[in-house]
C-alpha cells in the first residue's frame, strides 16, 4: 500500500455556500467581465460581475416566487450556454438543488434522473427537450414547473420569465433565502453516466466545490489570474468537468466564454482568444490530425512530420538534466516560424496552457503540444471526486502521469491496486441509494474501481479499471486502456475497444474516423469509397493494423491484440455504444457485436 498527500492551499469557508462567490465579486470587481456571451452575430458580449448578480438574483426571486423551497431539487436540460450558468448560480440563490440533465438525454433517461432526484422543476433549453419532459410528465407527480431557454413565437424565455414572477419578492428576502444553503448542504446532484445498470445520483455540496475549485485555483494561480486570464467552455455542463470550469471561473474570477460544441470551435477559439482551454483528448487529438492532414494535402506533409518529431524531442528533452541540445534548439526555432505558430494560431494565439481529462492524452500527444509551446496538464477525475482529484501542476509536469494529487486530499494505492480517495472534495453519497454508497465508501476512503500506481513525487498513473480487466484463457490479465488508448490515437481510429475475456488471445473491435477518413482515401487515390469498401480495402487494413502494432508495442505479447475487425459505422450516443462523456457502454457493444467478436476467433490466425 501506498500513498501521498499535499497541503491544502485554500482554505474551505467554515460554512456559506457558492453564491457567497458572486456576491464577493459583484463587492469587489463591479465592472470586471465574468462571463461572455456569444452574440446572434458571432461576437462576444461581456457581463460584469454586478451585471451578472443581478441577473441571478432576478431568476432566484422568480423560482423563490414559483414556489421553490431550500433544498428542492430543480433539474437544467441544456448545451452549454450563458444561461446554463446564470441559472446555476440562480438556483443555489433560491437555496436549491441543481440537476444536470444530458440535453442529449432520452425521455426515458429523462424521467428517470427527474422522478429519482425528486425534480419540482426543469429548465429546459428547445422546444423538442420539452417535448421529451412532456412525453414522461404524467409519471412525474413531484414536477409542478418546466421553463424553455429558447421560448420561440410570442412567449417569453425561460429568465425572462423567472425575471417577472419574482418582482414582488424583495431584495431582503431573495438575500435571506441566499444564505439559506449551509456547506454542507448538497448544491447538485450529479448522474454518473451508466456504464452499466441505472445513473447514480452523485450528491455533491458546496464544500465539495469549495475544496476542489479553491485548491485547483490556488495551484494553478498563473492560470488564474483576475483581469487577465480567459476560459473558453465547450464541455457540456452537464459533465462535473465543465462545472469545475464554472465554479472555479467565478471563485477566481476570470473571463469565462461558453460555447455549446465544439462544430465551430476552431472560429471560437479565434474569436475569444482564450489564455486557458478545457478539452478532452479527442478535442486536441482532432487538432493535430487535422493540422497534419491539411498540411499532406497541401503538399506539405513532410516538414509537418519533421516539425512534430522536433517537438517531441524538444519537450523529452525538457525534462533531461541538459536541456535540448544546440541543435535541436535551433531547428525548434525554424519550425516555431514555419508550423508551430500556425497551430497556437488555430487555439486562439494566446493560450499557453490546457487542462485535459476525461480519458488518457498519451505521451506521444502530450510531449507534441508542449514541443509547440502549448502545455496540456493531464488530470484525472470521477463525478465523485467533484472533478479532478490529481492533475498536473503548471510548473512541475510530468508527461504520462495524471498528476498529484488535489492539494489538501490525498491518493491512496491499495494492495491489489485500487486508486483510493480521501478528502473534503469527494462527494457526499449516491441519492436515494445508501447500499451503494456503503459499497463505494469504507472509513471515508471512496474506493474508485481505477487501478494505478504513484512514483516517488506523488504522480499518479492509472492503469485501468478493476471490471474491465480481461482474463485470457491462458489466464493473463489485460488491462484494455493501454492498448486502446494507443490505438485509438492513430487519425484513422474513431474507437477501439479490446475483447478476450476466456478467449484464446486478445482481439479489438475498431470503427473508423469518418472525419479524417475521406482525408485518407484522397491521399491514397481510393477518392469516392464508401465507408464499408474502405473498410475491406488492403491498404487502409494495413494503416490500421499500423495503429494496432504502435499500441501492441506498449505491452507484453500475451497482452497485444492478435487480431482486429473494422466495424461498419461508429460507435455514438445515438447507438447506445457511448455514455454522454463519451465512454464506452462495454457491454452493450459486446452485446450487439457478439457475432463480429465470434468472427474474429472463428478462424485460425494467420
Amino acid at each position: 500500500m501506498r500513498e501521498f498527500s499535499l497541503p491544502a492551499l485554500y482554505e474551505v469557508p467554515a460554512d456559506g455556500n457558492l453564491t457567497d462567490l458572486v456576491r464577493r465579486n459583484a463587492a469587489q470587481h463591479p465592472d470586471i467581465p465574468v462571463i461572455a456571451r456569444k452574440d446572434p452575430a458571432g461576437g462576444w458580449q461581456d457581463v460584469t460581475a454586478s451585471a451578472f448578480l443581478a441577473e441571478v438574483r432576478a431568476a432566484a426571486k422568480g423560482l423563490i416566487a414559483s414556489g421553490v423551497e431550500p433544498g428542492d431539487r430543480v433539474a437544467l436540460m441544456s448545451r452549454t450556454r450563458y444561461e446554463w450558468t446564470l441559472l446555476d448560480f440562480a438556483v443555489w440563490s433560491a437555496g436549491a438543488v441543481t440537476v444536470p440533465v444530458y440535453e442529449t438525454s432520452s425521455p426515458s433517461q429523462i424521467e428517470w434522473i427527474l422522478a429519482d432526484s425528486g425534480a419540482v422543476a426543469v429548465v429546459v433549453e428547445s422546444a423538442a427537450h420539452e417535448d421529451a419532459v412532456e412525453s414522461v410528465r404524467v409519471r412525474l407527480p413531484r414536477l409542478k414547473h418546466v421553463w424553455r431557454i429558447d421560448a420561440g413565437g410570442d412567449g417569453a424565455n425561460a429568465v425572462e420569465a423567472l425575471a417577472a414572477a419574482g418582482t414582488d419578492v424583495s431584495d431582503a428576502a431573495a438575500e435571506e433565502r441566499a444564505g439559506a444553503a449551509r456547506a454542507d448542504s448538497p448544491a447538485t446532484i450529479v448522474y454518473t453516466s451508466g456504464t452499466t445498470g441505472r445513473p447514480k445520483g452523485c450528491v455533491l455540496s458546496h464544500r465539495s466545490f469549495f475544496a476542489e475549485c479553491g485548491n485547483v485555483v490556488e495551484r494553478l494561480a498563473p492560470l488564474f489570474r483576475t483581469g487577465d486570464s480567459s476560459v473558453l467552455l465547450f464541455l457540456p455542463l452537464a459533465h462535473v468537468f465543465g462545472r469545475l470550469v464554472e465554479v472555479a471561473s467565478v471563485m477566481a474570477p476570470i473571463r469565462l466564454g461558453l460555447v455549446p460544441d465544439v462544430k465551430t470551435l476552431t472560429d471560437d477559439l479565434q474569436g475569444f482568444r482564450p489564455t486557458l482551454i478545457l478539452g478532452v483528448p479527442r478535442v486536441f487529438e482532432k487538432v493535430y490530425n487535422t493540422a497534419r492532414a491539411t498540411a499532406q494535402a497541401g503538399g506539405k506533409g513532410r516538414i509537418f512530420d519533421r516539425a512534430a518529431a522536433t517537438a517531441i524531442d524538444y519537450s523529452l528533452a525538457l525534462d533531461t538534466p541538459s536541456g535540448p541540445s544546440l541543435k535541436l534548439r535551433l531547428a525548434h526555432r525554424v519550425f516555431d516560424r514555419l508550423v508551430y505558430a500556425k497551430l497556437r494560431a488555430v487555439l486562439g494565439g494566446r493560450a499557453t496552457h490546457a487542462i485535459s481529462g476525461g480519458a488518457p492524452l498519451g505521451e506521444r500527444l502530450g510531449h507534441f503540444y508542449r514541443g509547440i509551446g502549448f502545455t496540456v496538464l493531464e488530470g484525472y477525475g470521477l463525478t465523485e471526486s467533484c472533478a479532478a482529484t490529481a492533475f498536473n501542476p503548471w510548473d512541475r509536469t510530468k508527461i504520462g502521469t495524471v498528476g498529484q494529487p488535489l492539494p489538501g486530499s490525498t491518493v491512496r494505492i491499495a494492495d491489489d491496486g485500487e486508486v483510493l480517495l480521501y478528502g473534503e472534495h469527494l462527494f457526499t453519497g449516491y441519492w436515494n441509494n445508501d447500499a451503494a454508497t456503503a459499497e463505494a465508501m469504507a472509513d471515508g476512503w471512496f474506493h474508485t474501481g481505477d487501478l494505478g500506481a504513484l512514483d516517488e513525487d506523488g504522480y499518479l498513473s492509472i492503469t485501468g479499471r478493476k471490471k474491465e480487466i480481461i482474463v485470457t484463457a491462458g489466464g493473463k490479465n489485460v488491462a484494455p486502456a493501454v492498448i486502446e488508448d494507443r490505438i485509438r490515437a492513430d487519425a484513422l481510429v474513431a474507437e477501439c475497444m479490446v475483447v478476450g475475456d476466456g478467449r484464446p488471445f486478445v482481439g479489438a473491435l475498431v470503427t473508423l474516423d469518418e472525419e479524417f477518413l475521406p482525408h485518407w482515401a484522397e491521399q491514397h487515390g481510393k477518392t469516392g469509397r464508401t465507408v464499408a469498401e474502405l473498410a475491406a480495402d488492403p491498404d487502409l487494413l494495413a494503416a490500421v493494423q499500423q495503429a494496432v502494432d504502435v499500441g501492441n508495442a506498449a505491452v507484453s505479447k500475451a497482452e497485444s491484440v492478435r487480431r482486429f475487425r473494422i466495424l461498419p459505422g461508429q460507435f455514438t450516443e445515438e447507438s447506445g455504444h457511448l455514455t454522454p462523456s463519451l465512454k464506452l457502454k462495454r457491454n452493450v457493444v459486446a452485446s450487439d457485436f457478439a457475432d463480429e467478436i465470434e468472427a474474429l476467433y472463428a478462424a485460425p490466425r494467420g
